[in-house]
């Protein structure tokens, strides 16, 4: 059965694309900690980050690279945090999070709850800078 990010980037499901490339995908989180939260996925759907095969795994970071200095160029922040957690859906995943301070990254702040309109907004002012 395909993971809800896999029907994500087959276009079953919504989301905010932030870029995608042929082996890679970038969207908001819809519960974010933070304007601008982040997801960023193999399309290859692997369960586990750490079993990506090293190069699909360097090319990610390769590609979250250029989201997180799109983040910065678009939003308010002093830096972008990253986060592997993976428990939540089982297809490899990294969170990129803007961030003022170390404690917006912790996954216990409540989760923002945003208009479509300003995710709509978010989506295409980090977009614009990749």
């Amino acid at each position: 059965m395909a993971s809800v990010f896999s029907k994500i980037i087959a276009g079953e499901i919504p989301c905010y694309k932030i870029a995608e490339d042929e082996q890679f995908f970038a969207f908001l989180d819809i519960r974010p900690l933070t304007e601008g939260h982040c997801l960023v996925i193999p399309k290859k759907e692997i369960d586990y980050l750490f079993d990506l095969e090293d190069t699909l795994l360097a090319d990610m970071m390769i590609f979250a690279r250029k989201i997180a200095v799109a983040q910065k160029k678009a939003l308010v922040c002093k830096r972008v945090g990253i986060a592997v957690i993976g428990m939540e859906v089982p297809h490899a995943h990294i969170h990129l999070i803007p961030i003022q301070t170390e404690s917006d990254m912790l996954f216990s702040n409540p989760k923002l709850d945003l208009s479509k309109e300003t995710m709509q907004s978010i989506a295409e002012s980090i977009s614009k800078y990749i």
